[in-house]
């Protein structure tokens, strides 16, 4: 199939899928509009579009990653079997209306949901198949449902003591309070970590947390990672779609850490390898650490690998989730 893959992949997870359809002997384009770096001419351009996003919901941004998305389309020169757009609600719906001349089938897929980014439900009409991370958002606006995915299960014998004990990164956001109140109880219960916050406006290192103003590179990442025995996720206050940090800790047979209580509603959720956690009086206690993660069976496993993400999200199977 001719496949076009368009996403805002800031951190390097969608090209994971892109390399995954040619691995299969697809014919693929990955446009990615984060390399689309929009400049304001002047100060009152930034004024304007500040004006335009505030009352007539409008945004000079996202009609700059339209067009220059329906360029790259141009010049591909090709109908496509399948235009897979992920994070489509940073594109204006003047041009995700015009996707449709470039391909035979369109889909979405949000790993947000609407009461974060509310400009989803003006684009969600606009694609033939709509799939979400976030079950309400499913059930509320008829969506398919798709968790993200396992995007690296090589699983590596560490022969020497990790770095730390638990690692996150997370971007700058009103999950901070709750990841400082993290820190503090890790620290007072001298469990070694290292935490990451990605904020454009500082860079810096408190007692507990280290401030980054540049994204860190995915291979980068998963150093980190594998690094450390425990990963921490911290979700979002109203989102209960599991972040990658979930399938990072499944891929590579890692425990986690995490406040997303709706884990528990998960087939592969097993207690001795996933701590729940309460955001505003976090408990940690040692005794997590001490026993080893208890592997999950095959069948479970399959279904949040890629392949399983592409078999449910572009070949539309019946895969079941829980």
């Amino acid at each position: 199939m001719r496949i076009t893959l368009i996403t805002l992949d800031n951190w390097g997870f969608n090209n994971h899928i892109a390399v995954a359809l040619k691995q299969q002997g697809h014919n693929v384009h990955h446009i990615n509009f984060d390399e689309f770096e929009y400049k304001y001419p002047n100060v009152f351009y930034k004024v304007y579009n500040f004006i335009l996003k505030s009352v007539f919901k409008k945004n000079i941004k996202t009609n700059f990653f339209g067009k220059k998305v329906i360029e790259n389309l141009e010049e591909i020169g090709e109908i496509q079997d399948v235009i897979l757009v992920i994070k489509g609600d940073l594109i204006n719906t003047k041009n995700v209306l015009k996707l449709k001349k470039y391909g035979k089938k369109t889909i979405a897929y949000f790993n947000d949901n609407t009461k974060r980014c509310t400009k989803i439900l003006h684009v969600l009409p606009h694609f033939d198949e709509v799939f979400s991370f976030e079950k309400e958002d499913c059930k509320k606006y008829n969506l398919k449902f798709a968790p993200n995915w396992i995007y690296n299960s090589s699983i590596k014998n560490n022969t020497e003591k990790f770095a730390y004990q638990v690692f996150s990164i997370i971007t700058k956001d009103k999950r901070l309070p709750i990841l400082s109140k993290i820190a503090t109880n890790l620290k007072l219960n001298d469990i070694n970590y290292k935490i990451f916050v990605y904020t454009k406006s500082c860079k810096r290192k408190t007692g507990n947390i280290d401030f980054i103003n540049e994204y860190i590179p995915l291979p980068e990442i998963e150093e980190y990672i594998n690094k450390t025995q425990v990963l921490l996720d911290v979700n979002r206050k109203g989102q209960s779609g599991l972040t990658f940090r979930v399938f990072e800790s499944l891929g590579l047979q890692k425990k986690l850490i995490t406040t997303n209580s709706d884990i528990i509603n998960y087939d592969f959720y097993n207690p001795n390898n996933i701590l729940i956690i309460d955001e505003k009086n976090p408990v940690i206690p040692p005794s997590f650490f001490e026993k080893e993660y208890e592997k999950i069976p095959d069948i479970i496993f399959n279904k949040y690998t890629l392949d399983g993400w592409i078999q449910n999200v572009i070949y539309n199977s019946e895969t079941k989730f829980n």
